[in-house]
């Protein structure tokens, strides 16, 4: 697990004045872009100091590491209602893992796997919150459904009882410069607004990291997903 540093509450303040300012500069309404902490490599203590620092929702990648926490949480904070979003890569041996104690999955880009999400959601837990992850910069070494593919399948998830379309999400190819961090992003609203005219209830545009929070505001995202800028460096190992 990734050491935490001391001054978590005052980053997680800074990122969300800094969320603050980049609503206002792309003239946008405060409070339009939720702010997803991304918790994942670091232990239970970065989750329990990051509650008492008001965050309600984390984001994890690594299915065996967000389950733990999340079964930790629920004796921690028997009445805190966390919100816990996947928003890694997802086998489908570890998906009734997921459906069983997750909120939201972010990278959604197989039928097989949201059929399955959808198959082991217990009947007492609302809809699986999902969002279509797209390849919106085309990269070899990235998940997600080509842009011209996103219609197929969300008329699949559709059907599905136990799953709620809520959107979509991107990890687009970094760029350089200001703009070149734009193009993409920009291509990733486009794509949601004419879903949206075409009758998709969409809700949740989920684009920008700590590296391009602020082009992803402009460009029109609804949920940031921030991991270094809040916890800090990380320390990889294997992960499941």
């Amino acid at each position: 697990m990734s050491e935490l540093k001391p001054g978590l509450c005052s980053r997680f303040t800074e990122i969300k004045n800094k969320l603050k300012e980049a609503e206002k500069s792309a003239d946008r309404k405060e409070g339009s872009v939720e702010l997803l902490p991304v918790s994942k490599t670091f232990g239970i203590e970065a989750i329990i100091e990051g509650v008492k620092c008001g965050m309600t929702s984390f984001g994890e990648n690594y299915v065996q590491e967000g389950c733990y926490k999340i079964d930790l949480c629920r004796n921690l904070f028997p009445n805190n209602s966390l919100t816990w979003h996947l928003i890694g890569p997802l086998q489908s041996n570890k998906t009734r893992l997921v459906a069983e104690r997750f909120d939201w999955v972010q990278t959604i880009d197989r039928v097989k796997i949201a059929q399955r999400l959808s198959d082991q959601r217990p009947a007492e837990m609302r809809p699986l919150n999902v969002l279509i992850e797209v390849n919106i910069s085309n990269q070899e070494s990235k998940s997600g459904v080509a842009p011209e593919q996103v219609r197929a399948l969300a008329d699949e998830l559709l059907k599905m009882p136990n799953l709620k379309l809520r959107g979509l999400m991107c990890i687009p190819e970094p760029g350089e410069t200001p703009e070149e961090k734009l193009i993409p992003l920009r291509a990733m609203k486009t794509l949601f607004d004419r879903l949206k005219e075409e009758g998709y209830e969409f809700d949740t545009l989920s684009m920008g990291m700590s590296g391009d929070m602020a082009e992803a505001v402009q460009a029109g995202s609804t949920m940031a997903r921030v991991g270094t800028a809040i916890f800090g460096p990380r320390q990889y190992t294997t992960q499941g």
